[in-house]
């Protein structure tokens, strides 16, 4: 019974021994596969989509809508009562600065006046006859200046029934196209009848609105196009014109003073040739130029990496072995225009004209400094619009 315990005993060594054996084996072949497949995702590029950077000129527009204005307009009125003796306009006619359009009954007035004539030519003679026998000392000075006084009243009363005769004729008070005639002759007019509207029509004027975070960027001389589809197209319910885009303008006035309730300022500008198909009242499209950037450094918006320590953008550049690789280049970020966002270097970096930086997927893909790259061109449909200045 004594000899019994040994063989368990050897038993149990042996099955150790063959179990540390296996294991170490299995460990051995388990590096050597995990250590390959550890290897190949760092022999592996990073497909990215890039895009040159370009120089461009950036130019900030907004859209409003605005309302054509004849170059002046008054309402034709007169200056006195009186019966209207006759008109002397058709509607619609073209008239010229001081032609005559309607004469009020002035009868009366001429009467008046060759009453007063009389008057003044007696005080005048009055005034020669005072002066010689003031110069003998036949009279008083104090009949004198009698005298010169009731002569100066005639003159004077002379010329107030003058302007208020030539008042009577109603004239044009400059160039312009008349408008309904609202008078008839025979009619009792007053000082606040109105014979017609005169519109002078050899310029337009735009007339719009602009908030008040973009009024530091509108200015006298600012320029502004009106966008339109067809200038002989009308929409018969809203009035509604696009004028067709070969219309410019240029801004004249910016109202100092912005509305309360719409929080915007008036601005008013001058079209340049408006054809004859734009009349005042029209609404119009306007295309209102605020900042204009020439030959700026420029990357397609979607490369822009904003990140806590600021903007950056992600160039393609070379290592040691000629292989392409991320470089991220901190930049500010100017002006955004129609998919383009112009750039500016810090802290030293440089980026050239014809550089490629990352244009698609900036934010998503896992990037990091000198990760090698595989650069494939910037898909058609992802491609920002080119940048264009009116005029151009």
């Amino acid at each position: 019974m004594k000899r019994f315990p040994c063989i368990p005993l050897f038993l149990a060594t042996v099955i150790f021994i063959g179990l540390g054996t296996s294991g170490c084996a299995r460990k051995k072949a388990g590096e050597g596969s995990g250590g390959a497949s550890a290897a190949s995702p760092a022999q592996r590029a990073q497909v990215v989509e890039v895009a040159p950077v370009i120089r461009s000129d950036l130019r900030e527009a907004m859209s409003v809508v605005g309302s054509l204005e004849a170059n002046e307009s008054a309402q034709i009125r007169p200056e006195i009562s009186g019966l209207v003796q006759g008109i002397y306009f058709e509607e619609g006619q073209a008239v010229t600065r001081g032609q005559l359009l309607m004469k009020i009954d002035d009868a009366e007035l001429r009467a008046q006046y060759a009453q007063v004539e009389a008057r003044f030519d007696l005080a005048a003679r009055n005034v020669e006859r005072s002066e010689s026998l003031s110069e003998s000392r036949t009279i008083p000075q104090s009949e004198y200046d009698r005298a010169r006084s009731e002569f100066a009243v005639a003159r004077a009363e002379l010329e107030v029934l003058k302007l208020r005769i030539e008042k009577t004729a109603v004239k044009a008070p400059f160039d312009g196209v008349t408008g309904a005639r609202l008078i008839s002759p025979g009619d009792y007019v007053t000082s606040g009848s109105v014979l017609t509207t005169l519109n002078d029509l050899s310029r337009l004027k735009m007339n719009f609105q602009v908030p008040e975070r973009y009024l530091s960027k509108v200015r006298p001389g600012t320029e502004f196009r009106i966008n339109a589809r067809s200038l002989a197209q009308v929409d018969a319910q809203s009035g509604v014109v696009a004028a067709d885009a070969g219309l410019s303008g240029e801004v004249y006035f910016v109202n100092p003073i912005i509305d309360r309730g719409t929080r915007s300022s008036e601005i008013k500008g001058y079209l340049h040739a408006p054809p004859p198909a734009l009349k005042p009242g029209m609404f119009a499209n306007v295309d209102l130029t605020l900042e204009v950037r020439r030959g700026v450094l420029t990357v397609p918006e979607g490369a822009i990496l904003t990140v806590t320590s600021g903007t950056q953008v992600i160039a393609v550049v070379e290592n040691e072995r000629g292989e392409p690789v991320a470089e991220f280049i901190p930049v500010r970020i100017g002006l955004r225009a129609q998919g383009l966002a112009e750039i500016e270097p810090l802290g030293g970096a440089t980026l050239r004209e014809g550089q490629s930086v990352v244009a698609a997927g900036v934010g998503a893909l896992v990037l990091y400094p000198r990760i090698r790259l595989d650069p494939r061109p910037l898909r058609a449909e992802f491609a920002p619009a080119s940048a264009q200045i009116a005029g151009q």
